[in-house]
């Protein structure tokens, strides 16, 4: 699994802490499949689930610009 898809493993475990179905869906998705980047597993997607993941990712992004956390977006 590539590093971007791992970041999304990991903040969609924090939304699954959360009891988030679709967010539960989406990881247990990502873990089964051998998705080799992130492109194919986008692809994967239904317009529901890329539209949970548009706004998720949004959120997480902000919050890592707050952080600033280089790793995840660089340009902070």
């Amino acid at each position: 699994m590539n590093q971007t898809l791992a970041y999304l493993r990991e903040a969609l475990a924090n939304y699954a802490d959360r009891h988030h179905a679709l967010a539960i869906h989406l990881y247990k998705k990502l873990i089964s499949k051998p998705y080799k980047n992130e492109e194919q597993f986008v692809r994967d997607l239904s317009q529901k689930e890329a539209a949970f993941l548009d706004r998720m990712l949004r959120q997480e992004m902000k919050y890592a610009k707050e952080e600033q956390d280089a790793v995840r977006v660089p340009d902070c």
